[in-house]
């Protein structure tokens, strides 16, 4: 029988205390306390560490942010849900910066503040509490967004970003997407939008640089009537179609300078006035920004504005490309396959291991547009063979060890590099795996990688407990 968390509740209000300790206790969970985050530090150097902090903002000495700090500097895993009677935007920002997995703004109702419980417990509690995300066999999050999109996360990257995205669509604050072109950056603001208060009301993509700047302009904040040649009626802008809901700008870093100012305005005191008008509009859309641009870079040659870029910046999130979460390529195959022959009507296909096995070894550069153009591919055409020749060229045009080239010694130095590469990340695993007796579970922790990581990389390296993989790696390089 699996014992209840054990949770750390730190308040220095003696009523708050007995308050929160006994909705605690109602559900069974074994609870200490502490009235001062000098308190909760000296119980967490006396060990061992609790499932859960909950952690009061506002506290004389000590206060909620310094103990959060502190806390996490101790146990850097530490799951820590903050309350307070004060919902400050900055010191939200500030809390899921330092790694709070939630925050619950008092006076909180039961079921609100149970909820904040369990979704931070997660793992910890999952034989003592329902379970709080959407899970499959695979234990993927997956979020359907509508209109054919879906937010996956199998990784533990993805799994973090997902639940920093749950945290921030709480607080109405600009949001700074950033990662490759294609790694999913809209469907990451999407479900930022559909976490938030605003999901009842529009999202309103702009892409900055589909428009040359004037009509990007007119785009955003609209004309009145005669403001130029064909203008015959006043027309709105997408701020005021975003209005009460979000507006993602998509590809800012494209944005002229001009523009950024007039946006920074905007972000500044939520007004703007049309082209050609004199009024001022007045707006409320919450701002998510996306680029794949190197910021400091284009900061430097004076391509973006560093001001609008520290005010865009309350928060950042940063998607990473897709061959650093390779975990997912199975999962988001299968979604692929299932959503768009739905969409086609068409019957899904098969995915045979061959095709699977390229796909893990190709490296991407079109990230997760790529991957769904292939299986579009693949539904239209119905032919795998030429999907599997198709992504082994473009490994060999991009200089990827694909394990032809390097066994007839062509490939180039990028190729031997990545063989160099993949033969220590061999030699590595192996050592670890015969060291846990192949306790796969065991060797994934001491490699500071995932399960299904390892798995993959088991797979791709062809090991095995015999470590013969590993005597043929030696035998190539002598």
């Amino acid at each position: 029988m699996t014992s209840a968390p054990n949770i750390l509740l730190v308040d220095d209000e003696p009523s708050v205390l007995r308050y929160t300790k006994t909705l605690l206790e109602i559900e069974n969970y074994q609870v200490e306390t502490a009235a001062s985050g000098e308190e909760a530090l000296q119980r967490m150097n006396r060990g061992p560490a609790p499932h859960l902090i909950v952690l009061d903002m506002v506290m004389p000495g000590m206060d909620g942010l310094q103990t959060l700090a502190s806390c996490k500097k101790l146990c850097p895993d530490q799951k820590v849900v903050m309350i307070s009677c004060v919902n400050d935007t900055n010191k939200v920002v500030q809390a899921i910066q330092l790694g709070a997995s939630d925050y619950v703004t008092k006076p909180f109702l039961s079921p609100q503040f149970q909820g904040a419980i369990r979704k931070a417990l997660g793992t910890a509690a999952q034989n003592h509490l329902p379970a709080t995300y959407p899970s499959l066999a695979g234990n993927e999050m997956v979020d359907d967004l509508g209109e054919g999109f879906f937010f996956l996360a199998a990784s533990p990257a993805m799994k973090q970003i997902r639940a920093q995205a749950a945290l921030i669509a709480k607080v109405n604050v600009p949001v700074l997407l950033l990662g490759e072109s294609g790694v999913g950056k809209e469907i990451l603001a999407r479900l930022i939008h559909k976490m938030s208060v605003r999901a009842h009301r529009s999202m309103v993509k702009v892409n900055c640089a589909a428009l040359p700047a004037d009509l990007l302009e007119s785009e955003l904040f609209g004309y009145e009537a005669g403001a130029f040649t064909g203008a015959g009626k006043s027309k709105p802008g997408k701020f005021e179609l975003a209005h009460k809901g979000t507006i993602l700008l998509d590809e800012i870093g494209e944005m002229s300078a001009g523009l950024q100012a007039k946006l920074l305005h905007v972000l500044q005191d939520g007004t703007f006035s049309r082209l050609g008008g004199r009024a001022n509009v007045q707006v409320d859309a919450r701002v998510l920004a996306a680029t794949n641009i190197d910021v400091k870079k284009a900061i430097a040659e004076r391509r973006l504005r560093e001001d609008l870029y520290y005010r865009l910046n309350a928060f950042t999130l940063t998607v990473p490309p897709l061959r650093e979460r390779r975990e997912e390529i199975q999962v988001l195959l299968r979604y692929y396959m299932n959503n768009l022959a739905r969409q086609y009507g068409k019957n899904t296909l098969p995915i045979s291991g061959k095709l699977e096995q390229e796909c893990l070894r190709y490296h991407w550069p079109g990230n997760l547009r790529e991957l769904g153009n292939l299986v579009k591919r693949y539904l239209v055409l119905e032919d795998e063979s030429q999907l599997v020749d198709e992504l082994r060229s473009k490994a060999r045009d991009a200089g990827v060890d694909d394990g032809a080239t390097s066994s007839s010694g062509r490939g180039g130095l990028k190729a031997l590099v990545r063989s160099l590469k993949d033969d220590a990340e061999a030699r590595e695993i192996q050592r670890a795996l015969d060291g846990a007796n192949w306790n796969r579970k065991v060797a994934a922790a001491e490699l500071n990688i995932s399960y299904k990581a390892l798995l993959y990389k088991i797979k791709q390296h062809g090991l095995s407990p015999s470590g013969s993989r590993e005597v043929g790696l030696r035998a190539k390089v002598n």
